[in-house]
């Protein structure tokens, strides 16, 4: 009660003594943070072994992937392989329905019947023909010889008669005798052109009905190929690793053979199809030994040689990938087609060199413009470091005992996503170099690790 009774006397004194403490308070904390400068993470530049890498990620494929399709539509009967399924070349995969195909087999046959006896009957025919032809000939050639004779009688005739041996009616009767001579044989070599007319229609007609015969052929062997196409073959050995129908399934080929199998033919000798961005497809060569991760075995690393760069680019949301194919072997089957692989293909090797952390390179000090431009001049930073584009050429910030920053340009070499190797530059073994920056509330304005990469789970 007496101190409540204090407090009440002399409230405008404690309210006051409160306002003072709460300013000591808060100029204390102003006059701390604008004593306290940012505070920096260091590394220093270490001396050790540098391999340059290329990371990406991939696809594993067998060798060798065959699709078989059904060039025919039909019904599924029968089913003879399935999933995982070892195949040898010619083996029965799957039977289609072929009662139709049988019926157009038929059907061609009897086409092919009835053309074949119509050119039979047609050469027969042209047999005759020719035969008539030579009777008309000697026709002629004997018209044509009583023709002469008579033109040598109607001679005499016509000499005797001005000798008065014979009368005008006997000379008249030879004059007739020779004309219708000369019409006979007019009439003959008429009839034998029309025989021969004949002859080359009736070859005509031969003609086409032998071209009907290689139509109708045609369309048999046409009819007996889908028959044969109604058996699915397996035209390579493999293994099954798609199956994409099953028995009552109708399968349509009428645009393009469907899909029915996939059979891959050898899976002890697979292939990585790697995405390489196209700023690594520079650095990796073919025949570089490769190494991969896969999720289904995380503990152990594959082994495989850089066999090919695809030219083919592949862009998605503007960024630009090539295939890089890594062959490798199977022996045991234990990886599986379409299992997502973890490529890494070394592209660069440095021994005994100057190392500088990754995280420096990129570490920009929160200063003014004008500042860091004085800094680069005062401390002789190359030109071509200054604009962050030149090439191998870049600044680091090295922290001194004074606790002031310092440009240095440095020449860089390769890298392993965490150092970088340092070709040229004022820098020695065990210098400090500037990773990163916090404030005065702890927070980091640039963290002072590299970048991770790859790698399964």
């Amino acid at each position: 009660m007496e101190i409540g009774k204090v407090i009440r006397e002399h409230k405008k004194f404690f309210l006051i003594v409160g306002i003072a403490a709460v300013a000591l308070v808060t100029v204390g904390m102003v006059m701390r943070a604008r004593s306290s400068g940012a505070k920096y993470f260091t590394s220093p530049v270490k001396r050790g072994d540098i391999t340059a890498v290329v990371q990406a990620t991939g696809t594993i494929n067998p060798l060798t992937t065959v699709p078989v399709g059904s060039y025919v539509s039909g019904t599924v009967l029968y089913i003879f392989a399935d999933f995982n399924s070892r195949v040898k070349a010619g083996q029965v995969l799957a039977q289609l329905d072929p009662a139709i195909y049988q019926a157009q087999d038929i059907q061609a046959r009897g086409n092919l019947a009835n053309a074949q006896a119509s050119l039979r009957n047609l050469e027969a025919g042209l047999q005759g023909q020719m035969a008539v032809i030579q009777t008309n000939q000697a026709n002629l050639t004997k018209l044509q010889a009583m023709a002469e004779y008579q033109q040598v009688t109607t001679k005499r005739s016509e000499d005797l008669f001005k000798q008065g041996i014979i009368s005008q009616d006997q000379n008249d009767l030879a004059h007739s005798t020779l004309r219708q001579d000369d019409a006979q044989v007019e009439a003959a070599r008429a009839q034998l052109l029309q025989s021969k007319a004949q002859l080359d229609q009736s070859r005509a007609q031969l003609e086409q009905a032998r071209a009907q015969v290689e139509v109708m052929t045609g369309m048999l062997r046409q009819a007996e190929t889908n028959l044969r196409y109604t058996t699915i073959l397996s035209p390579i050995d493999g293994t099954v690793v798609a199956r994409n129908v099953d028995v009552g399934q109708s399968v349509a080929a009428s645009l393009q053979a469907p899909n029915v199998f996939t059979i891959a033919q050898d899976l002890k000798r697979m292939q990585v199809f790697a995405k390489t961005d196209e700023s690594d497809t520079g650095n990796v060569k073919v025949g570089t030994e490769a190494t991969f991760q896969v999720d289904a075995f995380p503990s152990e690393t594959f082994h495989g040689q850089v066999s090919a760069i695809r030219l083919n680019a592949t862009i998605v949301q503007n960024v630009v990938t090539y295939d890089t194919v890594v062959s490798f072997d199977n022996p045991e089957e234990k990886l599986f087609p379409g299992e997502t692989a973890y490529v890494t293909v070394p592209t660069g090797h440095a021994s005994d060199c100057l190392m500088v952390p990754n995280a420096a390179l990129r570490f920009t000090p929160d200063l003014p413009r004008t500042k860091v431009q004085d800094l680069f001049k005062q401390y002789n930073v190359p030109t071509a470091a200054m604009g962050g584009h030149g090439g191998r050429w870049r600044v680091v910030w090295k922290l001194t005992e004074g606790k002031e920053l310092v440009p240095v340009g440095v020449k860089t070499g390769i890298t392993d996503y965490s150092n970088t190797q340092m070709l040229e530059g004022e820098l020695k073994e065990g210098d400090s170099v500037v990773t990163g920056a916090a404030t005065q509330g702890g927070n980091p304005t640039q963290p002072p690790g590299g970048p991770r990469f790859g790698g399964p789970r």
